[in-house]
């Protein structure tokens, strides 16, 4: 049983592996459904951490049909996690018509090769997932992150199981939002998936001395972090039932 946490920042992902996270999948923007770090963060994170790092490969929030101009900025992000020493890029690139773009997929599959890929939940905007599945098995992808086309994982679990039995090994699925403590049992019960994805964020306060007074109540004072003991509570619970 692996367990990847989304993280945002370096103290994120601190706590994440503190915990005991398998994998990271590195992010900014979780608000947005997650973009690309920036380079600082995502060298310093590889050069810190003993685990695998993933860094999601995405130009900006929205949905997944990108310009020329945005390709070409992923793929060189793509490739920059390459040169950092990653061990594999998240992405997810759809044509208008709700299919796999699977040109530009197979292109930064083959060029980041030996990393690994994960399709991200750009999956679940697919007009057909059986046929999604078989085309990211056919492209090279490593797994597809999946809350079964629905909010949550939990509420997707039915189409979850579907594809984790049509994958039948060739591809991991992996099940991802609104996984937690309370649920993840009974998902890898009702799934037979082995691989889970959550971000478990939680609200840090600032603890600014001075803050101007027209920004006291500001919101945008505190931010999202991850709680190791919250990580190590996801693994008692996935490990014990």
């Amino acid at each position: 049983m692996l367990i990847e946490i989304a993280t945002t920042d370096f103290e994120s992902t601190r706590q994440a592996v503190a915990g005991g996270a398998d994998r990271i999948e590195l992010c900014a923007n979780l608000g947005e459904g997650g973009t690309t770090q920036s380079y600082g963060v995502i060298k310093n994170c590889r050069e810190n951490f003993d685990v695998k790092i993933y860094p999601i490969i995405r130009v900006r929030g929205g949905d997944f049909l990108y310009t020329d101009e945005e390709y070409q900025c992923m793929y060189d992000d793509a490739m920059m996690c390459k040169e950092v020493g990653c061990d594999g890029v998240v992405i997810g690139f759809l044509k208008k018509d709700g299919t796999i773009d699977m040109e530009r997929t197979a292109k930064i599959v083959k060029d980041v090769y030996p990393l690994g890929i994960t399709f991200h939940r750009a999956f679940d905007r697919c007009k057909d997932p059986f046929e999604a599945l078989e085309q990211l098995i056919e492209v090279g992808c490593e797994r597809i992150l999946t809350s079964g086309q629905m909010r949550t994982a939990p509420e997707g679990v039915s189409l979850i199981t579907q594809l984790q039995q049509q994958a039948n090994n060739k591809i991991i699925i992996m099940p991802g939002s609104g996984v937690r403590s309370n649920n993840i049992r009974q998902l890898a019960d009702a799934t037979g998936c082995t691989e889970f994805h959550t971000s478990l964020r939680e609200l840090v306060y600032s603890e600014m001395d001075f803050i101007t007074p027209a920004f006291k109540d500001d919101p945008e004072n505190n931010h999202y972090s991850v709680n190791a003991e919250k990580v190590r509570a996801l693994r008692r619970s996935l490990e014990n039932g």
